[in-house]
């Protein structure tokens, strides 16, 4: 995992709901800024996704950044292609990029393993939490809050460090073949 502390690597990706091509320079809060690993397929990201567009809607007022980063592979995800990306964007709303790591090189930057994973940096772009949403999971009965990244978006807008970082459950990222 990448350790606390880390500065956010930067990257230059196509937003695919615009079309643009979009840097960290351009998309990152003074406040703190929400790097999310999501994709389109992975059933544990579907199970979650209304709520990190709730928590957006809710922290983008606050001066918070959302970025979306899908990084799989599209030749054996179809599902998780450009377009597709852009149409579930539009279908859900999301208040934030949704970009495409074509290389995989910004999901092997923050060691970014499975979708979902949420990575909070505060101002100074320096790593202050790295994991789950909350505890909920497909099948599991427990309501999706988003508890656990709520409150490390907090506890970032204040400047405090984050007790607990709980690590990411989900569908593993889908690698290029070597």
């Amino acid at each position: 995992m990448l350790p606390l502390g880390t500065e956010a690597p930067n990257f230059h990706l196509q937003d695919t709901v615009s079309g643009n091509y979009l840097s960290l320079d351009d998309l990152k809060s003074e406040k703190a800024t929400v790097i999310m690993f999501i994709c389109n397929h992975c059933p544990f990201v579907i199970h979650v996704n209304p709520e990190v567009v709730n928590i957006a809607n809710e922290y983008r007022s606050k001066g918070v950044s959302f970025i979306a980063i899908s990084s799989n592979d599209v030749e054996n995800y179809p599902d998780d292609s450009p377009d597709k990306m852009r149409l579930v964007a539009k279908v859900l709303k999301f208040p934030f990029p949704y970009l495409y790591d074509k290389r995989q090189e910004v999901a092997k930057a923050y060691d970014a393993a499975c979708t979902p994973d949420f990575y909070v940096f505060d101002g100074d772009m320096k790593l202050n939490y790295r994991g789950r949403l909350d505890d909920s999971r497909p099948g599991n009965g427990i309501a999706v809050t988003g508890k656990d990244l709520r409150q490390a978006i907090e506890d970032t807008l204040v400047g405090n460090e984050i007790a607990e970082q709980y690590p990411s459950m989900g569908c593993n990222i889908k690698w290029l073949p070597a």
